[in-house]
């Protein structure tokens, strides 16, 4: 561990503690300042507090996975995604703000329902709370992924840590702190992840070593359009859209609308927002691509790229920021979703303690250490702690079960309590199942869209059998039944002409062979000589023996050599004389040792064994450097086909000189009148090269 490293790690976080102390000196100890900032607060603090919380620990590590993945695709989520954050802001914003003004709602929970405490509210509060808790967990599970590459920390460390500086942060100066820290934590984020670009475009050779390293491992990386889509683009990148316009469904987000003023703030932060927002996302993405390049092995955790590539390229003051910033984003984006979990609780689940801050507290409290069990807890469960599939869950679920309500109450419509609580069960459970089914993977779709079509599709079930005579679009007007063609044509075929285009133009069946996906291997070893001869060798001697591919006819085909095999056999020599020998046992011999060792470059193996009486014995030398593992297994998911031939290509290693060395220790036995001699073994050897021949086909 790098003194500096830690050194300059406490410095940044001791940096981003005194801002979030400096809060203390200006917060007022009543619930509303400790929950919305008493709605003064600063529009570009409030939008560099929602980039940081936005985008938390799940970009420095869950996007950067996804992006090592996929490669150029995920440029349609940052660009649906960025579309669905626009329109979020442009107008549900503007609603969210301008009730949350009008009725003193601190959470947003609050807003799917008239009255704080309802039904509706109360389930809005509890879903808040689950999927903000496994959020929030994804957070803490993110540090201590950072802490454990960067300073060899077991990840539970990490995630106590930041359990630690979460309530710290809250208890202390609740939202306000947390903006302020966030403000802070951006400058930094930004700052540190512009020079990690840089440096990582250095090491890979700029933007054409990035494509072509990128092409050298798979093209389909290089490929705007992801092959094998389950679903076809156009709900591929519907998915991102409604991802983005989750924004407006994530309570600690819009807990930081709450904290303005007025409209005119609004857009002023609104502005900040994306001017900060838009090149932290592409110097994300331009970070994730080199990961990829510079990180090839096939049991690399993909979530590590950045830690890893700030490990590799960057002074150990370099390091200590980086970490910083992962670590602080994520605590940035946790407090905000503890506060935000508080304020569901004491608004909408217990409103009688929603003016009693010293119980508000106790709550924060709490529901931070449920987060901190949930992500321990991941750490013991397969995939529990992928920060990208916890986040997937918890966006889209929050983004599922609000933002359908938003959007109706935003049209002018009122759901009643019936109504409301079917609209957040389907959305939950659309987005359950899904997940469950395994659709949300990197080839389907995310759980946006089964989350808010369900909710949608019970809106206008419950509306036209319980409310036939309402609007469901409240102020805006459906198309009249004679419409009903021109429309459906309008969205049928712009659609189909998106999908003809993927059609034509992604890797069709035949080339797309090399993406992300699932591959069965077939194919088979075989066995080349490379030498075999018979050696005596004396007693505590080493015979050598060289050798080399060049004195082999096939050489010239290029065939994968993977290993090589040497089989040594042996017998016993001893003799013994003297009367002594007659008697039972006497005449035994003691057995030898016959060690072999071969040696090719870095890759060397040694074997003992022993001769047993005056029969014959062997044994085996082998050694491998292909992934044997992954051949035997026949099945592989999660990989490209240019990871599986990295593991299964020798790439002309095999090839070359080769030496043997056999080496005898001799032991001769002895009784009473009966002389044992053993000058050394004769050793017959069988030296061979394996060859592997194999095929990879579409699972």
């Amino acid at each position: 561990m790098d003194l500096a490293v830690i050194l300059s790690f406490i410095f940044f976080m001791s940096v981003f503690a005194g801002v979030g102390l400096a809060s203390i000196r200006v917060k007022k100890d009543t619930t509303d300042d400790y929950l919305v900032a008493g709605r003064g607060m600063s529009p570009s603090l409030a939008a560099l507090s929602a980039v940081s919380t936005w985008n938390s620990g799940y970009m420095f590590i869950g996007f950067i996975g996804f992006t090592y993945t996929m490669g150029y695709p995920v440029a349609f989520l940052a660009l649906m995604s960025t579309i669905g954050q626009f329109v979020a802001w442009m107008w549900l914003y503007k609603f969210i703000q301008k009730e949350g003004r009008e009725r003193g709602i601190r959470s947003l929970s609050s807003l799917v329902a008239e009255k704080a405490g309802a039904p509706e509210a109360k389930l809005a509060g509890v879903l808040s709370v689950l999927f903000l808790s496994i959020y929030a967990a994804a957070q803490l599970t993110s540090g201590g992924k950072a802490l454990f590459v960067m300073m060899g920390w077991p990840e539970i460390v990490g995630i106590l840590i930041g359990f630690v500086l979460v309530v710290a942060y809250c208890y202390a100066g609740g939202i306000r702190a947390s903006i302020w820290t966030d403000a802070a934590q951006s400058c930094v984020m930004i700052v540190g992840s512009t020079i990690l670009c840089w440096i990582s475009l250095q090491e890979v050779g700029g933007f054409s070593g990035l494509r072509d390293g990128l092409n050298q491992q798979d093209t389909a990386l290089t490929n705007f359009l992801p092959p094998n889509l389950m679903f076809g683009l156009t709900l591929w990148t519907t998915a991102f859209f409604l991802g983005g316009l989750s924004v407006a469904g994530q309570p600690q987000v819009v807990s930081r609308g709450m904290t303005l003023g007025d409209d005119k703030d609004r857009k002023e932060a609104m502005i900040w927002f994306f001017v900060w927002q838009t090149p932290f996302i592409i110097l994300m993405l331009i970070i994730g691509l080199a990961s990829r390049v510079l990180f090839t092995g096939s049991d690399f955790d993909a979530e590590l790229g950045l830690p890893m590539m700030a490990m590799e390229t960057m002074p150990a003051i370099g390091v200590g920021m980086i970490l910083a910033s992962i670590f602080a984003a994520t605590m940035s984006t946790a407090d905000s979703q503890v506060l935000a979990c508080t304020a569901a609780i004491t608004d909408d689940i217990k409103p009688e303690w929603n003016q009693d801050h010293k119980t508000t507290k106790k709550v924060t409290i709490a529901v931070a250490a449920f987060a901190t069990l949930i992500s321990i807890g991941g750490l013991y469960v397969p995939g529990g702690d992928s920060v990208f599939q916890l986040v997937v869950f918890a966006v889209y679920g929050l983004g599922g079960v609000f933002v359908p309500l938003l959007i109706i109450r935003w049209a002018g419509y009122k759901p009643d309590t019936t109504h409301s609580i079917s609209m957040m069960v389907a959305a939950f459970t659309g987005v359950f199942i899904w997940t469950l089914l395994g659709f949300d993977g990197a080839d389907g779709v995310f759980p946006s869209v089964p989350g808010m079509g369900a909710a949608f599709i019970t809106h206008f079930l419950m509306n036209y059998f319980r409310t036939p005579k309402m609007a469901p679009l409240g102020r805006f007007k459906l198309p009249q039944k004679s419409q009903y063609g021109a429309v459906a044509a309008a969205i049928i075929i712009p659609f189909g002409a998106i999908e003809a285009a993927y059609i034509l133009g992604s890797p069709g069946p035949s080339s797309s062979l090399g993406g992300v996906g699932d591959y069965t291997i077939s194919g088979d070893i075989s066995y080349e000589i490379l030498g075999n001869n018979t050696e005596y060798v004396n007693d505590g001697e080493t015979l050598m023996i060289d050798f080399n591919t060049n004195d082999i006819e096939w050489t010239s085909d290029n065939r994968n050599v993977v290993g090589v095999r040497v089989i040594l056999t042996y017998s016993e020599d001893e003799t013994s004389n003297g009367i002594g020998c007659a008697a039972p046992g006497a005449s035994q011999p003691d057995p030898d040792t016959i060690t072999g060792t071969i040696m090719h470059g870095d890759f060397n193996g040694t074997e003992s064994g022993e001769n047993q009486g005056q029969g014959s014995s062997s044994h085996e030398v082998m050694v491998e450097w292909y992934n044997s593992s992954l051949y035997l297994s026949g099945n592989v998911s999660g990989m490209s086909e240019t990871q599986i031939r990295n593991e299964l290509d020798s790439k002309g290693e095999g090839l070359g000189a080769y030496a043997l060395e056999i080496n005898v220790e001799a032991e001769s036995g002895n009784a009473p009148a009966c002389n044992h001699t053993d000058n050394g073994e004769e050793v017959e050897y069988l030296v061979e090269v394996v060859l592997l021949d194999y095929e990879i086909r579409p699972a």
